[in-house]
């Protein structure tokens, strides 16, 4: 007789830095781990069973259907800024819609969601710290934004669906590694341009972080919305400032003219709306999180930053 495997936790989007990386502590604690990108490896992770398709198509569902699968992960979002054609909308909306009726069909047990505490908008208005029922407003000014917002209602949809199914969504604050993601670009610029007479104070996560809340998210009975922050909220100066770089303060207007135009033009990847992040607070709660997964962040803000510090003084 052929041997049973073991039961398997897939991993969407598993090209991604921050997806290898939950890819490679789960298998060192001894866990099956199938990935699926539409991406090809040139070298796959070490021990990790990796597909290439997209998660939309029908072989995708077959890995579901060979296999026992004990939990998903979906990490497999596009964050393009640029993405804002009809094939990127379908992917990221239709995509995580067929991978949960793909759950559903198969009766996987538990579903993990990362979403980013970045869909509840930065706006003059926010609350200090907002939690986990806060309106998703960020799509209001930043049309990019939605397809996440999207991804996150879907989730949230299914939880109340399928109560039968431990869904859990995480919104961690800004990602900050070697993961290639705008707060981490943004931090890592030698001169970082800012907004003048604005310095918002700031929630950052360390990508390890980040893996240990994906982690204890899979733990048996744990189900919901969870925000994760990282050591504490510190003004931006501070950030550029511990992360090696150097302040430049521009007029609101200017710079966002002049981004625009960067935008248009392709000489930058950030679009003007984005710098709502770095004028106005959206720091949020994480009182969820210490208290059901027992999370607590293992880095602090120097720590956070170093890996960024370091990238400026290699030659």
């Amino acid at each position: 007789m052929t041997p049973r495997k073991k039961p398997a936790i897939v991993i969407t989007g598993i090209r991604g830095r921050l997806a290898r990386l939950v890819g490679a502590r789960l298998v060192a604690l001894g866990e099956r781990v199938i990935g699926i990108d539409s991406r090809a490896f040139r070298t796959p992770p070490p021990g990790i069973e990796v597909h290439t398709l997209d998660i939309r198509r029908r072989q995708a569902e077959d890995i579901f259907r060979t296999n026992e699968i004990s939990a998903v992960v979906h990490m497999g979002i596009v964050h393009s800024r640029r993405n804002t054609s009809t094939i990127g909308h379908h992917f990221n909306v239709v995509g995580t819609q067929t991978l949960l009726d793909y759950c559903h069909r198969r009766d996987v047990p538990k579903v993990v969601v990362l979403s980013s505490a970045n869909i509840y908008g930065p706006r003059p208005g926010n609350a200090q710290y907002l939690d986990e029922d806060t309106p998703l407003l960020a799509g209001e000014t930043f049309h990019d934004m939605r397809d996440l917002i999207a991804v996150d209602m879907h989730a949230q949809s299914y939880f109340w669906k399928h109560p039968e199914v431990e869904t859990v969504i995480l919104r961690p604050v800004h990602i900050v590694g070697s993961v290639h993601n705008a707060a981490s670009t943004y931090l890592s610029m030698p001169t970082v341009p800012t907004i003048m007479g604005f310095d918002p104070m700031i929630q950052i996560i360390h990508e390890d972080d980040v893996v240990t809340g994906i982690v204890r998210a899979m733990k048996p009975g744990i189900r919901g919305v969870f925000n994760l922050v990282g050591p504490g909220a510190v003004p931006l100066s501070t950030l550029i400032e511990t992360a090696g770089g150097r302040r430049l303060p521009i007029p609101n207007l200017p710079f966002r003219l002049g981004t625009s135009l960067l935008y248009r033009l392709r000489i930058t990847e950030f679009p003007a709306p984005e710098l709502d992040h770095i004028r106005y607070v959206c720091m949020v709660d994480g009182k969820q999180a210490r208290e059901v997964l027992d999370f607590e962040p293992a880095h602090g803000v120097r720590e956070t930053l170093a890996h960024l510090q370091a990238m400026r003084e290699t030659p």
